[in-house]
């Protein structure tokens, strides 16, 4: 594999102060952002630094719990929710990234999912506190975007709204594990995440100081095999004014008629002496349409889908190489208790 590119790239960084005030200038801003990179930061969002760094020492206490309790609540493709571990193979690589996850929903979705108080005491309760959080900053984007499009400044809040039980909107614990220091003769680069896109309509990404590793190959209409042989850029958001990470999924691609970007993004594993080697911690939380959502573009570009629809079709296709890899697992002869997991 041929060494990584790197190009210096500006990340545009968007300030939601004042929001009902400056909604018409936030409203600029974000387009531009969405229609010249799909990646973006906010700051004055609203989500105290102390909730999130709280957010992130009950996600500890989730990873440190063992396997076999955490297996208690596996993923189930059906609900999009639940633990998974070394499962989640992106089409990018054929592989499985190295981490592990929890997905939470607002509703019932999660029957079932939440480990009991009793085994995590207060963890259900400050998770969803956070998710509320998340969902509120959330809609104060979907509204611009609404604006940005042509649309009723409530059009997405609505097609994304969490109260309703057919909600689809996830809320993702990521813990990827310890890179040894190992020599890399070859300088082959691997992932922790492999290169791919989301195909929600917006992630906001919530990352603890210094675990550096994401980065962004903007240019999804002109990106080969999933951004290999492309210039990529570190993404490092400004911890000291909390910014959040933000990206364009498919889905808003899709809703806008490809005027704005999906963009590949991965979280690379450290290679370089610099690089954070520890084990890294990131949240994720993907606003999911809603099942029945109606799904078309303002210049009707793609025929309508429901949301229901959509995700399943996104997953079919995350799923293909998942799939590939079962196939060729299934011609070589298998170790005792060996298998391969599912993830959306």
């Amino acid at each position: 594999m041929a060494p990584t590119k790197y190009i210096d790239r500006v990340v545009p960084t968007v300030s939601l102060l004042d929001f009902d005030s400056r909604v018409d200038k936030i409203t600029e801003k974000l387009v531009d952002a969405a229609e010249n990179v799909g990646f973006f930061c906010i700051v004055d969002h609203g989500i105290s630094r102390k909730t999130v760094d709280n957010v992130f020492d009950q996600s500890a206490r989730f990873f440190n719990l063992s396997d076999s309790t955490k297996a208690r609540v596996p993923f189930s493709p059906q609900h999009n929710a639940g633990w998974e571990k070394n499962a989640q193979i992106r089409p990018s690589t054929g592989e499985p990234d190295r981490k592990e996850s929890y997905q939470m929903q607002f509703g019932a979705g999660m029957d079932g999912q939440w480990l009991d108080d009793e085994t995590i005491p207060g963890f259900q309760k400050e998770a969803l506190d956070f998710m509320h959080q998340a969902q509120s900053v959330s809609e104060k984007l979907m509204i611009c975007f609404a604006r940005g499009l042509g649309f009723e400044d409530d059009f997405f809040v609505k097609a994304h709204d969490v109260r309703r039980p057919n909600s689809q909107t996830v809320c993702r614990l990521l813990h990827y594990f310890e890179t040894p220091k190992l020599p890399n003769p070859t300088g082959e680069i691997f992932h922790r995440a492999g290169a791919h896109v989301d195909w929600d309509l917006l992630t906001l990404l919530f990352q603890k100081t210094g675990q550096s590793g994401l980065e962004i190959c903007p240019g999804r209409e002109v990106s080969t095999s999933f951004g290999y042989g492309d210039a990529w850029t570190k993404v490092e958001p400004d911890a000291e004014k909390n910014a959040v990470v933000c990206n364009v999924g498919d889905l808003l691609m899709s809703w806008s008629d490809d005027r704005f970007k999906s963009t590949f993004h991965r979280v690379k594993a450290p290679s370089e002496p610099n690089d954070f080697y520890a084990e890294r911690f990131s949240i994720a939380f993907f606003n999911q349409p809603c099942k029945d959502a109606q799904i078309q573009g303002p210049k009707k570009k793609y025929p309508l889908v429901t949301g229901e629809e959509f995700t399943r079709n996104a997953m079919a296709r995350n799923y293909k190489a998942l799939q590939d890899k079962v196939r060729l697992e299934e011609k070589k002869p298998k170790a005792p208790g060996s298998s391969i997991a599912v993830s959306a």
